[in-house]
């Protein structure tokens, strides 16, 4: 099944969205991971955005781990602010943990790089 695509309106401007769930192992236990994609005006010949978030609660608890419409303004606005440019053609924005997670903020959801290794740090014990 494919992933819906959406619209969202912030600060005037007009976005599609899509987000994908699928899961990462963290220590492991497997964790709900939302992949978040967005699209200028532009459509998908504009500078992509990725958002990979890792749904907080923990391992395989039931949860509604799936970012609502004000999340994915959140991610939009923070990208925003930190240099994306939708109506660049081409390319990717990646919110990466590593250069974005300790300033990065949405309840219920953290930002993790979307290649995880074992090595990698956990992201629940920021």
């Amino acid at each position: 099944m494919r992933a819906r695509l959406r619209q969202i309106h912030v600060g005037g401007q007009t976005f599609t969205w899509r987000a994908a769930l699928h899961s990462v192992q963290v220590n492991g236990f497997y964790h709900r991971a939302v992949y978040v994609r967005v699209w200028g005006s532009g459509g998908k010949n504009s500078q992509k955005l990725e958002a990979d978030l890792l749904s907080a609660p923990g391992p395989y608890i039931v949860d509604n781990g799936y970012p609502t419409p004000a999340d994915v303004r959140v991610v939009i606005s923070y990208a925003l602010e930190h240099g994306w440019q939708p109506e660049q053609r081409g390319g990717t924005f990646a919110l990466s943990e590593r250069e974005h997670g300790a300033r990065f903020s949405l309840p219920g959801f953290l930002l993790v790089d979307p290649v995880r290794t074992a090595e990698s740090a956990d992201p629940r014990r920021r």
